[in-house]
């Protein structure tokens, strides 16, 4: 049985998603707790949607997990819950506070957490001089001295969108290609707190490419760099020195995006697909 999970976390004391010996990772901490929920012999393994690196946060991060029905269907035990239902209240008793499971699921036939996906939102938070510098949301807010300049850098930012090559904002992994198709990339004030926020959407997010997107945008909204220059570096294909990689923990997964039950077998095909044509079946997806 395949379980579609819900999650979200604080990054802030992990290792990033992905499980790696003596570290502590989202990833080994979600198996153990299911592994533990289903008294499974073996470690339950995980497919995530987004990989998210050390210190960067989730609000809606989706797993799957293959399961055995019949331990998955035992665990209400005597109650009259349903298995979703208790599921979710006793990894809530299994779980550290900085995961929740917010709902788990049957996955509908077809379902691939990471290749049926259409997109991932992240938000980027950046308390600068005209923001609150709110000590209690210092844990996902990147704090400035200076003043940015939002309108100039949502101009710099519109000039990166569509199908691309993302080169110049990703670190290179053998075999995972660099070409996205870029949705969304635009920057806001918040009428309150005065914190900008950058929200970014792409089909695939290679590894720290959003926090290069926003290291190559805010010297834009310092004055520093013209609203051109970040579509320069791309233009370039290769990583630039210039392109400060942002600290992750202004960095949140907000949202994945996926087709109708009806349509999610053959978009996990067609992004597989679309993955092996460009880099080869060794092709990875890597999140930020």
């Amino acid at each position: 049985m395949r379980l579609r999970l819900d999650l979200g976390y604080d990054g802030t004391d992990f290792s990033g998603w992905a499980a790696q010996p003596g570290r502590r990772t989202v990833e080994g901490v979600l198996s153990d707790a299911l592994t533990t929920l289903l008294r499974a012999p073996e470690p339950v393994r995980l497919t995530v949607a987004g990989r998210t690196d050390a210190g960067v946060h989730a609000r809606g991060q989706v797993a799957h997990a293959d399961v055995d029905d019949t331990a998955y269907l035992a665990v209400p035990g005597r109650s009259d819950r349903s298995p979703e239902q208790a599921a979710i209240t006793r990894l809530a008793g299994i779980l550290p506070p900085d995961v929740v499971v917010h709902r788990v699921c049957r996955a509908p036939d077809g379902f691939d957490a990471r290749f049926s996906a259409t997109s991932r939102r992240y938000r980027y938070r950046i308390a600068d001089a005209g923001a609150v510098h709110d000590p209690l949301r210092r844990r996902d807010t990147v704090w400035l001295r200076d003043t940015l300049d939002v309108a100039a850098m949502d101009a710099a930012a519109g000039q990166l969108l569509g199908l691309g090559d993302f080169a110049a904002f990703c670190k290179r992994r053998e075999g995972a290609t660099t070409v996205r198709t870029l949705l969304a990339f635009m920057w806001t004030r918040d009428v309150e707190s005065g914190v900008v926020e950058a929200t970014v959407v792409a089909d695939a997010f290679c590894h720290s490419m959003v926090r290069a997107l926003v290291g190559a945008v805010v010297p834009v909204g310092l004055g520093r760099r013209d609203p051109e220059w970040p579509r320069q570096v791309q233009l370039a294909g290769i990583r630039d020195p210039r392109v400060l990689v942002m600290p992750a923990h202004g960095l949140s997964l907000e949202e994945v995006s996926y087709p109708p039950d009806a349509d999610l077998a053959a978009r996990a095909l067609e992004a597989r697909a679309r993955r092996e044509e460009i880099a080869g079946p060794g092709a990875r997806h890597t999140g930020d």
